[in-house]
């Protein structure tokens, strides 16, 4: 049974991977910062980073996933019960991985955790615990990550506005910029076609498409540099955080068979996350980066600022909040604030939120009801 176990947890890690890693680099493809396949490396090494330090910077989150005080302790350590939560688990979040939708793994998890431990213990499930140790942190970060992102970038905008830097739009043809429009022009295709057509260097049947660039300096240091740098920091931060975060919840669920220690399990873990992201990470990557909403370079950089901050401090509280929630809310707030959510996409995510408990739940409990039952 351990075995099964292995294999169980490994296929969820390389499912988070596949689903999760991404989503910290999002912003640096769908701004036009980086390239898809330099955000993956990127965001991949860094989830890898925080993957091989959560021992050390999340304990409390191994504690929270091992089930322990939802389930009775007893319940825990039967190997049924770990193998039906990492099957389910996975399950869900690789058919999100199908459909291109971002899930959450945390909130599979808490899905499958409750399906199974119903079935698995006579007392059923501490609802009390699993309301304020799992459901609240879920319901509430998305919420606290559309109004940061709502908050902070007016702000950001507005001290950018006093300092001097500008952003222009650009009608680009491959690497060259052929004209430019101040901020707050209007640059819908037809205007920017109109403006590059009276341009020699435009060549017929190029296509153009718009970029967003900002223009001015600080401290002599031209800003459109500066923000190209922290953005790939803070899509980093942002990819650490969710590798501290998220690695401890699914290796916990290996550890109660015993056969591997704290810091075995998180490597494990870690690599096959990170498996799974090289291997299966681009249906999520194009949903994550383009069809939730339209960003420049600093709009993403404000998505990244909240969604690190929030996931890094939830993990130091030990507090399992969900990188997928919070990061779509940040994406969700950035779309609200500049108008350009795109909300058939984000409704499709929310729907896809609402059901991933419910499915989880149901396949945590056929797969513990067949274990269980195999044994007869």
């Amino acid at each position: 049974m351990d075995l099964l176990l292995f294999v169980c947890v490994v296929f969820l890690a390389y499912a988070n991977g596949a689903n999760d890693n991404f989503k910290g680099v999002a912003t640096l493809f769908g701004s036009g910062v980086s390239r898809y396949r330099g955000a993956l490396l990127w965001g991949t090494a860094a989830t890898l980073l925080g993957s091989l330090l959560a021992v050390f910077l999340a304990r409390g989150l191994l504690a929270a996933f091992s089930a322990k005080g939802l389930v009775p302790e007893a319940v825990t350590t039967v190997p049924d019960f770990a193998i039906a939560v990492a099957f389910a688990a996975a399950a869900t979040v690789m058919l999100a991985v199908r459909l291109g939708l971002p899930i959450s793994t945390t909130h599979a998890l808490v899905g499958a955790l409750v399906g199974a431990g119903w079935f698995a213990s006579p007392a059923g499930v501490d609802l009390a615990r699993l309301w304020h140790g799992f459901f609240l942190p879920l319901l509430v970060s998305p919420l606290l990550a559309i109004l940061a992102a709502v908050s902070l970038y007016p702000m950001l905008r507005y001290a950018r506005r006093a300092f001097g830097i500008h952003r222009e739009t650009c009608v680009c043809i491959g690497r060259e910029v052929v004209v430019a429009f101040p901020e707050g022009a209007a640059v819908g295709a037809e205007a920017a076609l109109a403006h590059a057509a009276t341009l020699p260097s435009v060549h017929v049947g190029a296509r153009p498409t718009c970029a967003e660039r900002y223009v001015g300096r600080v401290v002599g240091i031209e800003w459109q540099r500066v923000v190209e740098v922290l953005h790939y920091l803070s899509a980093g931060a942002v990819s650490f955080a969710r590798g501290v975060n998220d690695t401890p919840k699914m290796a916990a669920i290996l550890l109660l068979s015993g056969a591997v220690g704290a810091q075995g399990g998180v490597t494990l873990v870690g690599v096959a996350i990170a498996v799974g992201a090289l291997l299966s990470a681009r249906r999520v990557a194009q949903t994550m980066a383009h069809r939730i909403t339209r960003m420049n370079p600093g709009q993403g950089l404000v998505a990244n600022l909240v969604t690190s901050s929030l996931v890094l401090g939830a993990s130091a509280l030990g507090m399992p909040v969900s990188t997928t929630h919070i990061s779509c809310g940040a994406l969700f707030g950035i779309g609200t604030i500049t108008g350009r959510g795109r909300w058939t996409t984000i409704g499709a995510i929310a729907l896809a939120w609402a059901v991933t408990l419910p499915v989880s739940a149901a396949l945590g409990a056929a797969a513990y009801w067949l274990l269980a039952a195999s044994r007869f």
